[in-house]
């Protein structure tokens, strides 16, 4: 048998998207609620390697002094003085984190300490400087 089309039917086929749209934001609030961001300094430094290097993994407050003597954080060049500022305000947003200080192989030993002290005096609790690892151990 055959079926003859009428003058009242039409040949489209309608897709019900609704489903895949919910399926689309289920997958977006997954991805975002499961991603971890990976916090940066903004600028890469030459870090000292040492025999006694440990990772750090909650580390999330990173202060970055290069070989010139800056320091940045969050990606922003920051003045001295400001150090204990921005130590105090990233610790309100995250008051377990450590603070990191990944000063860099040549890095005026005077600029590291006064971050150091700096940091300490805005009461983070856990300070510490980040070196590489040995290699082959």
């Amino acid at each position: 048998m055959r079926h003859r089309h009428t003058e009242g039917e039409t040949g489209s086929v309608t897709i019900n998207l609704t489903p895949l749209i919910d399926m689309v934001f289920i997958l977006l609030i997954f991805f975002m609620v499961t991603s971890s961001f990976v916090k940066e300094t903004g600028v890469e430094v030459d870090r000292p390697s040492a025999a006694t290097a440990l990772r750090q993994e909650q580390a999330a407050i990173l202060i970055a002094v290069t070989s010139s003597g800056e320091i940045w954080i969050d990606k922003r060049r920051i003045d001295p003085r400001a150090v204990r500022a921005n130590v105090e305000r990233l610790r309100a947003e995250n008051p377990e984190g450590a603070v990191v200080i990944q000063a860099d192989r040549q890095a005026p030993t005077g600029v590291v300490i006064q971050v150091l002290d700096q940091a300490r005096l805005a009461g983070a609790a856990s300070v510490s400087i980040a070196a590489s690892e040995v290699p082959g151990r």
